[in-house]
C-alpha cells in the first residue's frame, strides 16, 4: 500500500479529462487582482519540489532541528518499514496541514472576499479559510485539517490553522504533530504563474521552538483537478496487517 500510495502521489499529472483552450498566459506576468483590489490567488497550483513533502524541516540544518528528546526518538522509530503500516495516509487517511499542501498533487484555490477554499486533488479533500472576522473557540473539535481563519497583510493572505488532531505525520520523514500544533501560512503570489507559502509551525508539546519552511509553487493554467479515491480497488491492506 505504501508503494502504491507513493506512486499515486509522485506521478506526473495525467492529461486532464476536459478539452480546455490552449493557454497563452505569461506565467511571469503581473499578479492579477480581484475586484476589491486584493491579489487574486485563484487557480490550480502545484509544488515546484517534493522536498517539504519528504521533510518539512528541509530548510533547516539537521543540527538545528528543534526536537525534544522524546520527539527525536519518535521520528527515529518511524523510519524504514514502519511507514508501510503506521503512516496514516498509507491507509488513505487525510494528510493533515501542512503536509497536504506539500504533496506532489495539485490543489485549487477559489477566492472570494470572505471565504477562500482550498480544494485538494489528494484524497479529494477541502479546507475553508474564513475571512469574515470569526475566531475559533477555545475547545475546538480536533480534525485532520483543522479550523482555518485568514486575514490580509498587504499582498499576503495570512492563514492560521488550529484544532488539528495530531494523528498525522507532517512528512514522509515522520515528523509528528500534536493537538497543540498551530500552523500559520502566508500565501503570496509573486507573479502570474508563481506563488510562495511561508509556513510557521508552532507545537510546544513536541518541539523546543517554532520554525519556518518556505514552499514555492507554480500555476497549472491548462488543466483541472481529477477525482482521487484512495481506497478504490484497494487490495493491499489485508497483506500489510498479517
Amino acid at each position: 500500500m505504501r508503494i502504491a500510495l507513493l506512486t499515486l502521489l509522485t506521478a506526473v499529472l495525467l492529461p486532464a479529462q476536459w478539452k480546455l483552450p490552449a493557454s497563452k498566459v505569461d506565467l511571469n506576468g503581473p499578479v492579477p487582482k480581484t475586484a476589491d483590489g486584493r491579489p487574486d490567488l485563484s487557480g490550480i497550483w502545484e509544488q515546484d519540489t517534493t522536498k517539504h513533502f519528504l521533510n518539512i524541516m528541509a530548510d533547516l540544518k539537521p543540527e538545528d532541528y528543534p526536537y525534544k528528546p522524546e520527539t527525536r526518538a519518535l521520528v527515529a522509530s518511524r523510519a524504514g518499514g514502519a511507514r508501510a503500516t503506521e503512516e496514516p495516509d498509507a491507509s488513505c487517511l487525510p494528510q493533515g496541514v501542512p503536509k497536504i499542501n506539500a504533496a506532489p498533487v495539485p490543489f485549487k484555490i477559489v477566492q472570494s472576499p470572505k471565504l477562500v477554499m482550498l480544494v485538494y486533488e489528494a484524497f479529494t479533500l477541502w479546507r475553508q479559510v474564513h475571512l469574515d472576522g470569526r475566531q475559533p473557540v477555545d475547545d475546538l473539535n480536533p480534525t485532520w485539517l483543522g479550523w482555518s481563519t485568514g486575514r490580509w497583510d498587504g499582498d499576503q493572505l495570512v492563514v492560521e490553522t488550529r484544532g488539528l488532531n495530531g494523528k498525522y505525520w507532517m512528512d514522509i520523514a515522520g515528523n509528528p504533530a500534536s493537538e497543540q500544533m498551530k500552523v500559520t501560512e502566508k500565501f503570496r503570489r509573486t507573479s502570474f504563474g508563481h506563488m510562495e507559502i511561508e509556513i510557521t509551525l508552532d507545537d510546544p508539546k513536541l518541539y523546543t521552538r517554532p520554525w519556518k519552511a518556505t514552499e514555492k509553487l507554480h500555476l497549472l493554467p491548462d488543466t483541472e483537478l481529477m477525482e482521487f479515491i484512495c481506497l478504490e480497488n484497494e487490495k493491499d491492506m489485508i497483506h500489510l496487517k498479517k
